[in-house]
This record gives C-alpha cells, sequence and structure tokens, in this order.
C-alpha cells in the first residue's frame, strides 16, 4: 500500500533529530530498520525522508538481515576496508622519494631536483613522470612518515674556530667578575645596523584593522645614496643594571663615533650609576668601528681615560663569535621586536621606538640622537699610537688591553696624551700651522685670496665626480647633505700647495693631519687640476721634509732641516761659480724643461699615456729639482766625483746622481750655461764643504 505523506513527514523529523548523534554506520542501520518496517515501498520512503540513496539503505538491509556482529567500540568500519596506501601498491615510491629530496646523501646527484624548490607539488610531479602516480598531500604524509618535517636553516657553524678561542671566553668571564665584584661598570657596546630613513618596509607584523595595513615604498631607488638621511644606533649594555643606552649617529659610523657614544653614555648615565668608579670595562666584538686592530679606537679611548679618569679596560670577542656579545641578545633583538612592521621615517621616530623598549625582566633603554660629524679617512700616526698610554695584557694582548688616563713609566711625561677636543679640533689647529708662508710661499692674504677665487671652481669639479660616480644627473633635488668631508675647500688648496710645492710626502701630511694617505691623495689629484686650468704655478719650496717632526721642529724654531742646510753650503758662489741671485733664475727657466723632461721620461717608462683614475700629481723625489741643478753644476765644473755628492746628501746613491747629472746636463747646455772648471777638486765630501765660507755674500770667485 502507499506510503501516506504525513508519515514521510514524521520520518523527515525523526531522522533529523536523530542524525547528528549517529555515526556513519549506526545511521545506515536506523534507515534499514525504518524501510523494514514500512514494508513494500520503504526503502525509496525512507531515502527521501533521509535525503540519501536508497542503496545506501539497502546496504543496511543486507547487513540487518546477515547478522553481522557488532563492531568494536569506536570503529565505523570493518579493517582492512577502503583503498590501499599507495607505498603498500608501490614499495618504491619511498626510495624514490627520499632520492629526490637527499640527493647528496641517499640519492642521485644528479636529481632532477637538486637545484629546484623541493615543495610537495614539485615533488609530486616527479614521482609521477617516474611512474609512481602520486598527489601532493600524500607526498606530505609519506615525508612525515619518514621523519620529515618543514625546518629554516641554523646558524651553528662558526667556521674555523681560533685556537685561544675558549681561554678568550673564560678571560672575559673572568675579567666581568672582578669588575662587578668591586663595583665597577662593565658594559657591553655594538653597532646595530644602520637603518635608511622614509616609507620603508620593516620586517615583521602589528595588529592593524582588517584591510588597512601601513603603506611603504616598493622600490628603493630613491633610498640610496648620499642624499638619504640614515639613523646609525650605537648601543651600550650595562651587563650589571640590565639597563640599554643608545647614541643614534646620523654621519658615519667611525671610530670617533663609537667612542663619543660611550662617553656621552657615561655623562648622561655612567658617572650618575658608578659615583666612585674608577675602571670602566668594556667587550666588544672583533670588527666594525670598535675592531681591536683600529689604532683610531684605541687612540679616542685614551682620550677619554684622560678625560674621564678611569682606567679603561678593553676585551674583545673572537672572530666571528659577534653573536657572544651579551648586547646582541640582551638589547638589540629587544629592539628589533619593538620596530616590527613600522617605517622609520624620520629620526624622532628612531629615537623614540628605541627609548620604548621594555622588557619583563626588567630591561629599560634610552636613546639620544648625535647630529655631529664623523667623516671617515681619519687614522692615526703610528707614532702618536705608540705614545698611547697602553698597556697590553698577558693573555692575548691583541684582544685585550688596558688604557690608562696618565703615563704610567715616566712621572715627568705623566700628561693626557691627546686632547679632549676631538681630532677635527687638533687636525683645524694643524691646517692652520701649516699655512706658514715660509711653506706655502704665499702670505696669508694672498693664500686667502686665492682660494676664494677657486671655490667655484672647486665645486664645480666636485659635482663633477659625484656626476661621474653615479653614472649620469642626480635623479632627484639635492637636499641638505649630512655628510662632511674631513676637509673644505681651503684645506684641500692649501694641502694640493705644499704636496705640489714638494714640502712633504702625502705620508707625511697625513701622519700630521690624523687621516689615511688615500685621503690627502685623492683631494690632490682633485684639486691639481683646478689649480692648472687657473694657471697657478706653486714653485719649489726651500726646505723639505722626510719626517713629521722635522716639519714641527721647523714651524717652532725656524730650524732647517740639515738636507736644506747642505744644499745652501753647495750653492755657495765659490762652489757654482755664480752669484745665489744668477743660481736662482737659472733655476725657475729650467723649471718648465724639467717638468717637460719628466713627463716625457715618464711617458717611456710607461709605454703610453697614464690610466684614467691615476693621480697624475707631483710626486717628491729625493732629489728636487732645484738640488739637480746645483749637484750638476758641481760636477760639471769637476769639483768633485759623484761618489762624494752621494756622500755629502747622506741619503742617496752614486746611481742616482749619475741618473740626475746625465737628465739635467742637456737642459743646461740648452740654457746656454756652460760653467768653467774649477781651480781645485776635492776628493772628500768633509773637503768639499770644508770649503765653503761662513759669509752668504762671498763675492763669486
Amino acid at each position: 500500500m502507499a506510503i501516506s505523506s504525513e508519515v514521510r513527514g514524521q520520518l523527515a523529523r525523526k531522522f533529523e533529530a536523530l542524525r547528528p548523534h549517529l555515526n556513519e554506520r549506526q545511521h545506515r542501520l536506523v534507515l534499514a530498520t525504518e524501510a523494514r518496517l514500512l514494508g513494500h515501498g520503504g526503502v525509496r520512503a525512507v531515502a527521501q525522508a533521509a535525503g540519501v540513496s536508497e542503496t545506501t539503505v539497502r546496504n543496511g538491509i543486507f547487513e540487518l538481515e546477515e547478522g553481522r556482529k557488532p563492531l568494536p567500540a569506536g570503529r565505523v568500519r570493518r579493517s582492512g576496508g577502503g583503498r590501499k596506501r599507495v607505498e603498500d601498491d608501490d614499495p618504491a615510491v619511498l626510495t624514490a622519494l627520499l632520492g629526490l629530496v637527499e640527493p647528496d646523501e641517499r640519492g642521485d646527484p644528479q636529481s632532477p631536483l637538486r637545484w629546484t624548490t623541493k615543495s610537495l607539488r614539485h615533488l609530486a610531479a616527479e614521482l609521477t613522470r617516474q611512474g609512481h602516480g602520486v598527489s601532493a598531500p600524500t607526498v606530505g604524509r609519506l615525508l612525515k612518515t619518514a621523519g620529515f618535517s618543514l625546518q629554516a636553516n641554523v646558524k651553528t657553524l662558526e667556521g674555523a674556530q681560533h685556537p685561544d678561542r675558549d681561554a678568550q671566553f673564560r678571560y672575559i668571564n673572568e675579567q666581568v667578575k672582578a669588575h662587578q665584584a668591586d663595583g665597577e661598570p662593565v658594559i657591553s657596546v655594538d653597532t646595530k645596523k644602520r637603518e635608511q630613513l622614509g616609507r620603508l618596509p620593516m620586517t615583521g607584523r602589528e595588529w592593524r584593522p582588517r584591510g588597512e595595513p601601513i603603506e611603504v615604498e616598493d622600490h628603493h631607488f630613491f633610498f640610496s645614496g648620499p642624499d638619504v638621511e640614515q639613523a646609525i644606533p650605537y648601543g651600550i649594555y650595562d651587563i650589571t643594571a640590565n639597563t640599554g643606552w643608545v647614541n643614534v649617529g646620523v654621519d658615519h659610523d667611525t671610530s670617533v663615533f663609537a667612542v663619543e657614544s660611550i662617553r656621552r653614555w657615561w655623562k648622561a648615565r655612567g658617572r650618575h650609576d658608578y659615583p666612585s668608579a674608577s675602571r670602566l670595562l668594556i667587550t666588544a666584538d672583533a670588527g666594525g668601528s670598535n675592531g681591536y686592530r683600529y689604532r683610531v679606537w684605541k687612540s679616542e679611548l685614551a682620550a677619554l681615560a684622560a678625560e674621564t679618569g678611569l682606567v679603561i679596560t678593553v676585551c674583545h670577542f673572537p672572530p666571528g663569535t659577534s653573536k657572544w656579545n651579551k648586547i646582541e641578545h640582551r638589547l638589540f633583538s629587544h629592539i628589533t621586536l619593538n620596530w616590527r612592521g613600522r617605517p622609520l621615517t624620520s629620526h624622532d621616530v628612531v629615537v623614540n621606538t628605541i627609548a620604548s623598549t621594555q622588557t619583563s625582566t626588567g630591561l629599560r633603554v634610552e636613546a639620544v640622537l648625535d647630529t655631529g660629524d664623523y667623516p671617515t679617512g681619519v687614522a692615526i700616526s703610528k707614532e702618536r699610537f705608540a705614545a698611547l698610554p697602553l698597556e697590553r695584557h698577558a693573555t692575548h694582548g691583541t684582544w685585550n688591553y688596558t688604557l690608562r688616563p696618565v703615563m704610567a713609566d715616566d712621572p715627568a711625561t705623566s700628561q693626557p696624551v691627546s686632547e679632549g677636543d676631538g681630532p677635527a679640533q687638533r687636525r683645524q689647529a694643524m691646517l692652520l700651522r701649516l699655512a706658514d708662508p715660509r711653506l706655502t710661499g704665499m702670505s696669508t692674504p694672498q693664500l686667502r685670496q686665492l682660494a676664494t677665487a677657486l671655490a667655484p671652481a672647486q665645486a664645480a669639479r666636485t659635482q663633477e665626480r659625484h656626476s661621474r660616480q653615479r653614472g649620469g644627473r642626480a635623479r632627484r633635488a639635492t637636499g641638505n647633505l649630512r655628510a662632511k668631508p674631513l676637509f673644505d675647500a681651503a684645506a684641500r688648496l692649501l694641502l694640493t700647495l705644499l704636496y705640489q710645492r714638494q714640502v712633504c710626502s702625502m705620508k707625511v701630511l697625513a701622519d700630521l693631519l690624523e687621516v689615511t694617505d688615500v685621503c690627502i691623495a685623492d683631494l690632490v689629484k682633485e684639486t691639481r687640476r683646478v689649480l692648472e686650468d687657473h694657471g697657478h704655478h706653486a714653485g719649489a719650496a726651500q726646505v723639505r721634509f722626510a719626517k713629521p717632526a722635522a716639519l714641527l721642529g721647523f714651524l717652532d724654531t725656524g730650524q732647517r732641516p740639515a738636507r736644506a742646510v747642505i744644499i745652501d753650503q753647495l750653492s755657495h758662489p765659490v762652489l757654482t761659480g755664480i752669484s745665489r741671485d744668477e743660481l736662482r733664475l737659472l733655476i725657475q727657466r729650467l723649471a718648465a724643461a724639467q717638468v717637460a723632461q719628466g713627463e716625457r721620461l715618464g711617458y717611456q717608462r710607461r709605454g703610453g699615456h697614464r690610466q684614467p683614475g691615476t693621480r697624475s700629481g707631483v710626486f717628491p723625489q729625493k732629489i728636487s729639482n732645484s738640488e739637480r741643478v746645483v749637484l750638476t753644476i758641481l760636477y760639471q765644473r769637476k769639483l768633485c766625483t759623484m761618489d762624494v755628492l752621494a756622500d755629502v746628501l747622506g741619503d742617496v746613491s752614486r746611481s742616482s746622481i749619475g741618473n740626475v747629472i746625465r737628465e739635467t746636463r742637456p737642459l743646461l747646455q740648452q740654457a746656454g750655461h756652460i760653467p768653467p772648471d774649477a781651480p781645485i777638486r776635492y776628493r772628500t765630501a768633509a773637503n768639499l764643504l770644508a770649503a765653503v765660507p761662513n759669509d752668504r755674500d762671498t763675492p763669486t770667485s
């Protein structure tokens, strides 16, 4: 008989109420029971009321009629049912998969996926190509079964370890404990990665309203070069107090900047937290602006020791172990977390973000902005470095040393080694001394007038150099440049004049000004061309200095170097046969020919023109052009031999004298000067110098 719609509705409500509480098998058996009770047409009515297929209802009826036993608790289907796993049907699939994942250890080194990202889809596609049909989820299950998981690289390999690595760690630990036991400050210092300012993307994510991320630049094209502002955080972490102090620089990360950061920390925090401190321990890594190789770092620390009265001890971590420095994971890591996902648009953002860094363990951080200039190229001479009150420790003295505020060896010289005003002021004071008219050949007003006249041309040369370095015009308007050169236009002109006049070498100038000789070479190369375009000829100085001490002695006392005194004696009319004024005019007439001859000889030695980028300047020779003329005249007059002239000068060889005479004799002949033979021939240098009277005005013989 037909089943009424009322019964169908009751069945639908019944099945709807029971379905959430039944598993697959229980649901199937309930439907089969109702269908058997309804009789003919019950299977279709139950299937429609429950929303399942008639096959499902019939399968339940078959299970009831077969009288199957109930399944164990927790099971819905009989064991052994379902599709077989791929590794059961294809046992070789796991071996093939391992050959793709680890080709260097277990599989073929020529694996097709050796240089490809081993994603699940790539692995599944390659296995299918090899005849093992699998899907990406199956590959993931097989890898997990074999003990694989997604892993990133782990920074554990430190490379070749220094043999004193562990001993240095123990020594640093002993020094830290000793200073802390005496209540002395112990700090860890380092420079955090410099950050460019602007709306640039920062790593990390931060909570924001949905669909409102911070918009940042998608390219860095306009955020590179000298025009872009930057922030250089130099951190000082107080290990004992668990406090941080960060000096945010805006110029360069130099050794001077590093020590100035420590100085500012001491004035702002250190002397207040440790009012009775007499020592300071600094732990630093082996490189960067506070590297153990830098003389400037140690020189500035000596100045800080003299200024504060502290005995400063520095312990460096061995190379390759900078991450062991406390500041890395006690301070810098928390700063990085604090500004994650936040564009550093200004120095105020950087300073305020760093200053707001704190942890639940008590870390508190202070930050200040340092707008000072810290140009690169600063250097310390060996002589100045040797005078530092530096004591190397018995345990690896290269990494461990102490700087005292005064000289400890000689009480008579127990004075601060370096002025507290810094290298910039010392450099400016030295430039004022080097502007002596005896060195420049010009009075102070003349030198100032020349500097004013050449300033526009120097600025144009600088812009030309910047354009050449960029490879074209600037892509944006030049802003307010923070980076300033070590020397301004007037100082560059002064140093170029001193070098062209052969007062001293670049090395001597570099030692006096505490910079590198490369810095001097670059400015001479650029300014020399400006002088040539202007038509200014510097001429040659009457004195030459091979050592900084000799030049300073001349400025202080007027004492000329021994070489200048000897040349002055050899220029006496008694020996040259002409008056000093005539000799001076002859030297001036030959100057241009000597320069041309030097260029010609250089061209012959090179075998061609100068290579681009070379300095092509005036290189001080052992024997200057004026000295060459005097020596050649003396030899042509047959006053003495080349050996005697070499003995008189003392620092040149007989072959050098021979080269000078061979090159200068044709120039004298072209100028029409053929000196007559002298009546006396001197066999020794002493006899030659003894023949010169003390009176400079002796008439010509």
